[in-house]
């Protein structure tokens, strides 16, 4: 199990100008890496033992993660 937290700019590492540039413009992708930063601080804290969840509530977290960071990705391609 990975303890690194996942951040979109390290996600998207060629991309740093265009997620600059849409979370300044566009709202909904804003609220959507608002979202994302949410929810990623909260599995990281669970891996990191400083919340305790269970196994199912973690597996859950992780797959809204990914579907954000699809919509993320989704977003930059388009941009």
């Amino acid at each position: 199990m990975s303890h690194v937290p996942h951040e979109l700019h390290e996600e998207f590492p060629d991309a740093a100008d265009a997620l600059h540039a849409l979370k300044t413009t566009n709202a909904h992708f804003t609220r959507l890496a608002d979202n994302y930063h949410a929810v990623n601080r909260e599995i990281h804290r669970i891996e990191t033992q400083v919340a305790p969840a269970s196994d199912e509530a973690l597996e859950e977290l992780k797959k809204q993660r990914l579907h954000l960071k699809d919509e993320i990705a989704a977003m930059l391609a388009a941009a």
